[in-house]
């Protein structure tokens, strides 16, 4: 398979460790690139729903596939998020071509472009509102478990996928004030003087220009590899969202098909066994 040759890629959220995450679609999305540089904007690996007893292959699969890239050359830069903030005591660790910071600043064709987690605006990560927040993280994982269960049955019926999960997300997004999150990352932005600046945590795939008296700024956000499967790119002089369309991606055979099924209930068993506990 032709690797797609991209200047920059932006993924975030990916939540490694939960059931939510799709690894198996983004280890394919990055087996099909060959990007010069890698960032990893945050909540690649959640450890607040992290736990020994789950850490399937395909997960294994995604750190696997960023070392194979950055064996290829690429530079990997892994910006620490809310959900892998264990990780920030080491800020500013670099081996080879791989770098961990809290966040970054990159001249990009003589352009300025401001990139982190994004956190940092959001009062439910902090003090005595974060205990709620990983309460409310892990009910978010058995619903997006619940989901994919449902939209198995609903495909092997023929019948659309519903995502339960993204709607629920949507009104959560909606109380955070999705809009002042922006707003605030792009007019401190624009502040500093910067051309571009790039966001995740909020798990909403974004391109947009905010313009004030003091300037104007690109605002983009990753997106994530829980509902959305985005990613930004940079190639040709301009940055763009990408969106995982499986038809874009080899097929699972059907016996791989199967068996998921039985992976699937063999979580949802776990899940409530494990709160059991």
């Amino acid at each position: 398979m032709d690797k797609r040759p991209v200047d920059v890629v932006v993924i975030s959220d990916v939540h490694l460790g939960t059931y939510g995450c799709h690894a198996r679609e983004l280890v394919a999305y990055l087996k099909s690139i060959a990007p010069n540089i890698l960032i990893l904007n945050g909540d690649i690996i959640d450890g607040w729903q992290f736990s020994k007893r789950y850490f399937p292959s395909t997960h294994m699969a995604v750190i696997k596939e960023v070392l194979n890239l950055m064996t290829k050359g690429t530079r990997v830069f892994y910006i620490t998020g809310n959900h892998d903030e264990l990780l920030r005591k080491y800020a500013d660790f670099q081996l080879s071509n791989f770098t961990l910071t809290d966040k970054l600043v990159l001249e990009i064709d003589n352009k300025m472009t401001w990139i982190f987690h994004g956190d940092v605006f959001d009062n439910t990560s902090k003090g005595g509102a974060k205990i709620l927040a990983k309460l409310g993280s892990n009910g978010y994982g058995m619903l997006i478990l619940f989901n994919r269960f449902v939209n198995f049955i609903l495909k092997s019926l023929g019948r659309e996928k519903l995502s339960i999960s993204k709607k629920v997300m949507a009104e959560v997004n909606k109380m955070a004030k999705i809009n002042t999150f922006e707003m605030i990352a792009a007019e401190l932005a624009i502040e500093k003087k910067y051309d571009y600046v790039i966001c995740g945590h909020i798990h909403q795939p974004q391109k947009r220009v905010v313009e004030n008296e003091q300037g104007k700024v690109t605002y983009l956000n990753s997106g994530d590899w829980v509902e959305h499967l985005t990613a930004l790119e940079y190639s040709h002089n301009e940055w763009k969202i990408f969106e995982y369309n499986e038809k874009d991606f080899q097929h699972i055979p059907a016996t791989e098909m199967s068996r998921q099924v039985n992976v699937v209930t063999d979580e949802i068993s776990f899940y409530i066994n494990s709160l059991a506990i």
